[in-house]
């Protein structure tokens, strides 16, 4: 499915969240620690937003992105490219719950809109706290479903009608952005997720509400 929608994939994000999805990312990358030799870990990639907004607010040594979507990775490799960023940050084959990683190597582990694909959340979430160096932090940025009314009812109304819709006609896949709305539906977010992170060995899990709930950021340190 990621494969087929890869090449759409930028220009929906973007619409369908009216560009704040811009702004969610450069906000989580604001819990980053800041150091230029750190070594840091994006899961879930996709097509490198996230790792490249990483390497243009905080200039790491190193971003390693990870991603089992093959089409969205080469989307991402041809946008480093055109930065001439490729030494700098760099794309891999990889499974989120099996990352190709020694344990304790990585300074900072980050996730955009991509936990909540997992197959085993908490395998995912244990690997992410492997590969992390102790001390290290884990920022996540992941949808969430707003209880404020109405603003709850216009959310889900516009997730599971108009967005499917959209992607239709854009995209040839509605299917893709039906499963955006039943997986967000599905995800235990908020202290639901922050729960689940101290089981898988984190510390100080916090979330962040954004936008009235409609997305969060979570974090976590590993003792």
């Amino acid at each position: 499915m990621f494969n087929h929608i890869a090449p759409y994939y930028d220009f929906l994000n973007h619409l369908l969240s009216l560009g704040i999805d811009i702004r969610w990312r450069k906000r989580a990358i604001r819990e980053l620690p800041v150091g230029a030799n750190q070594i840091m870990l994006d899961v879930a990639t996709g097509t490198a937003d996230l790792a490249m907004e990483i390497y243009r607010q905080l200039a790491p040594q190193k971003v390693i992105g990870v991603d089992i979507s093959r089409e969205m990775l080469e989307i991402g490799r041809v946008k480093i490219k055109e930065k001439s960023w490729h030494p700098q940050i760099e794309l891999l084959d990889g499974d989120s719950e099996n990352l190709p990683f020694s344990d304790n190597h990585f300074d900072a582990v980050t996730a955009a809109f991509g936990v909540r694909n997992f197959e085993n959340l908490e395998k995912g979430l244990a690997e992410m706290c492997r590969v992390l160096k102790p001390g290290g932090k884990v920022v996540i940025l992941e949808f969430s479903k707003p209880t404020l009314f109405p603003f709850r009812q216009i959310f889900n109304a516009y997730f599971k009608y108009l967005l499917p819709l959209i992607g239709r006609f854009t995209s040839k896949d509605s299917r893709a952005y039906s499963y955006l709305f039943e997986s967000v539906q599905a995800f235990p977010d908020g202290n639901a997720f922050t729960a689940i992170m101290q089981r898988t060995g984190f510390t100080h899990a916090t979330c962040i509400p954004l936008t009235l709930g409609v997305c969060s950021i979570y974090t976590g340190i590993k003792p």
